[in-house]
């Protein structure tokens, strides 16, 4: 875990807002609950590592944030309605949603496993929809009653969103969904101030990569050669830049790609 919260330039732009963000006991979730923080929101952090939360949480304070851990399993549905309610009673509002829980099992059709498609299917597409479900009336509240009136929901994609690779069917399914999600809640509360993002990386340095068979791993490397990836600090910088625009502006849709990297 990166624990440096007093590398980001702290400001007060979210003070008096409560964020949560889901897979912050590392990479893009990690980063972008510490760059919030520096903005001076309050932060909830759920993953299912406890103890990773744990130490994110003991860095913000150290930096002069706030911070409440939930460990919980977005994929679970009763687990992501009772991580919302119980950051609501906490914290006593949520501002900002900031769905980030990914797994990323690559692979031919032919040898991937079922399994590792219900675990995609169930993170990627069914836990973010558990969570901006249940989000979604606390949201409303925070835009109608709140210090900024307007509040946000960013849903992290990937670039596989957009495009469709060999070995990336079930992935992409779960992105391309995210997307279609994203595009009609936009539409249907975008008029009362909650603002729907959808931020698509591109390659970044996580722990995703990581998860899937050795020789998937070594397709990937080649695949990208030796070009220099995103860090996770680059997805959370955009995540705040969209975050902190003023209450008429609504940035719906970020694709973010390293430099060099051409698809």
């Amino acid at each position: 875990m990166t624990t440096h919260a007093t590398q980001w330039d702290r400001s007060e732009r979210l003070r008096g807002t409560v964020a949560l963000v889901t897979g912050a006991s590392s990479g893009i979730g990690e980063a972008t609950a510490q760059a919030l923080a520096a903005h001076g929101a309050t932060l909830a952090l759920v993953a299912r590592r406890a103890d990773r939360l744990d130490s994110l949480a003991t860095d913000i304070r150290r930096g002069g944030g706030e911070a409440l851990v939930v460990a919980a399993d977005v994929a679970d549905r009763s687990a992501a309605e009772g991580a919302i309610a119980r950051v609501a009673d906490a914290l006593g509002r949520i501002d900002i949603v900031i769905n980030n829980a990914g797994v990323m099992l690559l692979g031919p059709v032919a040898t991937s496993t079922v399994d590792d498609w219900e675990r995609m299917l169930n993170v990627n597409l069914h836990g973010a929809l558990y969570v901006a479900h249940a989000a979604l009336p606390h949201l409303l509240k925070a835009a109608a009653d709140g210090p900024r009136r307007v509040a946000d929901l960013i849903n992290v994609s990937s670039v596989a969103g957009r495009l469709v690779r060999l070995g990336s069917g079930v992935y992409s399914a779960t992105k391309h969904g995210l997307g279609a999600f994203s595009e009609s809640l936009r539409q249907e509360v975008g008029g009362k101030f909650v603002r729907v993002a959808l931020v698509e990386p591109g390659s970044t340095a996580t722990e995703l990569r990581s998860h899937n068979r050795p020789e998937v791993v070594e397709a990937i490397k080649a695949r990208l050669g030796p070009i220099e990836v995103l860090q996770p600090r680059d997805i959370a910088e955009s995540i705040c830049h969209i975050v902190t625009r003023p209450r008429h502006v609504a940035i719906n849709e970020l694709l973010i790609r390293p430099s060099e990297q051409v698809t």
